[in-house]
């Protein structure tokens, strides 16, 4: 990947794709959202007491209630964080396309 110049040759970082980055962050946002689902979800059942509760296990369960939830929100298509993704995207400028070469008679 080559540096881009700016006016006095000196490299310059590349302008962050904003619709791309609001889509990162609305699915996120949707993956907490997730996480607080499931944790509401696990405090919902209530503990038979047969097994005694490992050490760790209360953390072990919430970090992999915080990953699922990660996991499930990047893969829907049709959730909260691309309804959100959308309600928001129209606040922002047109995605920038590559221009397209002149082409000359």
């Amino acid at each position: 990947m080559s540096a881009v110049r700016g006016p006095a040759g000196l490299a310059v970082a590349p302008r962050p794709d904003t619709h791309a980055q609001l889509r990162k962050m609305a699915h996120e946002l949707e993956g907490v959202f997730l996480n607080q689902l499931f944790k509401a979800m696990r405090a919902s059942v209530p503990e038979d007491g047969l097994i005694e509760a490992a050490p760790g296990q209360e953390l072990f369960t919430s970090l992999l209630d915080e990953r699922l939830a990660s996991q499930a929100a990047e893969r829907m298509k049709g959730g909260l964080g691309e309804a959100l993704y959308r309600q928001m995207a129209r606040r922002l400028p047109p995605e920038e396309t590559s221009p397209t070469p002149e082409v000359r008679p």
